[in-house]
């Protein structure tokens, strides 16, 4: 986390711009303008959002490797949209769906923890110790319901994105691809990259960031 010289948070406008994730929200801005001038105002518009969710790692302060890791991957899979790269190279889908989602999965457990207090900030849950003692059960528990929370929110989030995708099939274009198969393997791919994503956060390199 960027601090200032006496050590408080740095504010989140001078945030926006500072590490890799800054780096990936400017390449975000530039997308706009790209897909604006190359593409069309659609396009541009997807981007558009697409930026606004690369803001909120920095609102809620996530750790600077999730911060790049969740806007690249959304930005990344932003262009394959618009490039129709998911029709060209269907498996680019599955992958999406596990990086993806995982990431997101990720920073809304923390924005869901530092915006509301609702669960345990996964980063700060007790870890195990080498040393047996009874704080060393409460870190497995606490850690192992830090995943379950990350994975339950990565399950949301597909179960709404697949919805989502049924609703743009079925009233706006019926050439969105939307089977049974295509549904439940995209949940399952989701479920698998928020499992991955909750145990990255609450590994002991992740403690107190």
């Amino acid at each position: 986390m960027t601090t200032t010289r006496t050590g408080l948070p740095a504010p989140v406008p001078r945030l926006l711009l500072a590490g890799p994730g800054g780096v990936v929200r400017a390449a975000g801005a530039v997308s706009v303008l790209v897909a604006l001038v190359a593409r069309g105002p659609v396009d541009a518009v997807l981007l558009v959002l697409v930026l606004g969710g690369l803001v909120v790692p920095v609102v809620v302060r996530a750790p600077a490797a999730l911060d790049a890791a969740y806007g690249a991957s959304l930005l990344v899979a932003a262009w394959c949209a618009v490039l129709e790269l998911y029709q060209a190279v269907p498996w680019l889908d599955v992958v999406a769906h596990v990086g993806v989602t995982g990431l997101v999965a990720a920073v809304a457990h923390l924005a869901l923890a530092r915006t509301t207090g609702a669960v345990p900030d996964p980063t700060a849950v007790p870890h195990p110790t080498a040393v047996p003692d009874p704080t060393a059960v409460h870190g497995r528990a606490a850690r192992a319901g830090a995943v379950v929370v990350t994975v339950a929110l990565g399950l949301a989030l597909s179960a709404l994105w697949e919805v989502g995708e049924y609703v743009g099939h079925t009233y706006v274009d019926d050439a969105i691809f939307v089977t049974y198969a295509d549904t439940v393997g995209d949940l399952v791919a989701g479920g698998v990259g928020s499992v991955a994503a909750g145990l990255w956060l609450v590994s002991p390199g992740r403690r107190g960031t």
